[in-house]
């Protein structure tokens, strides 16, 4: 499994469907972009300037929403994950 590093995050990203209600098959470059996602691995967490270490706020299972644009998208053993720093998230999910 991916182990990222200091305060990244990775993130589960729920597959949209391509298909309205009604039918119709949208284009990729049409549909919004997730912004809710299962956190699967976490970093160690952020070393301040003053030398001392910040613990993470989220844990792996957390449900999160993140900032719409945040993170690198990658691919590792067929599946889609987002890595993105611990303040792109906005909130866990209870």
């Amino acid at each position: 499994m991916l182990k990222p590093l200091g305060d990244r995050v990775v993130v589960s990203v729920a597959e949209q469907s391509e298909k309205t209600v009604g039918g119709i098959v949208l284009a990729a470059n049409t549909q919004e972009k997730p912004v809710t996602g299962k956190v699967v691995a976490t970093g160690s967490g952020l070393v301040a300037d003053s030398g001392q270490k910040l613990d993470m706020t989220v844990k792996e299972g957390d449900q999160v929403l993140f900032d719409k644009f945040a993170g690198q998208e990658l691919t590792y053993d067929g599946q889609s994950y987002l890595a993105l720093h611990e303040k792109d998230i906005i909130a866990i999910v209870d």
